[in-house]
């Protein structure tokens, strides 16, 4: 297994931009994830960031390192999103390589936190998050907050 940043390989974009895509987008938020995995590549900021998750040349997995994941608490980052393992790969704790990369990333980013909102209860913890209090979005939906200290 081996991540992929795509700030740090380019060349992966446009696989990203698809992957990413075909896991969390809807027809209106498809350009989200376009735009935004564009653009990483070019700024000079630790942020974003956009990972997948390789065995061999196929991708099992992915996730974000975003400035705020459509979240009320604005005053939180950065926040992991859009972690994800193809359920094949499920129950081999791939997720927390993706973890583990954008806690060290973000740490090397100069933060000294890191967030994440989720329905989950139970697995985030195994991983050095604690739950902090709720946080509501745009459509009207409410997360619970979780902070993993760096």
């Amino acid at each position: 297994m081996r991540i992929i940043s795509v700030k740090e390989s380019p060349e992966y974009k446009d696989r990203a931009i698809e992957y990413f895509q075909s896991k969390w987008a809807s027809k209106e938020s498809l350009m989200i994830y376009e735009d935004c995995i564009n653009h990483c590549i070019t700024t000079k900021s630790p942020l974003p960031q956009w990972y997948l998750l390789m065995d061999g040349e196929g991708i099992i997995g992915c996730a974000g390192l975003i400035t705020n994941d459509f979240i009320s608490r604005m005053d939180l980052y950065p926040w992991i999103c859009a972690l994800y393992i193809e359920e094949a790969y499920r129950g081999n704790s791939y997720g927390a390589l993706l973890l583990e990369k954008a806690k060290k990333d973000a740490k090397e980013g100069g933060f000294s936190s890191l967030y994440l909102c989720t329905g989950h209860i139970g697995y985030y913890e195994k991983y050095g998050f604690h739950y902090i209090g709720d946080g509501y979005h745009p459509w009207g939906e409410v997360s619970r907050i979780y902070e993993a200290n760096l």
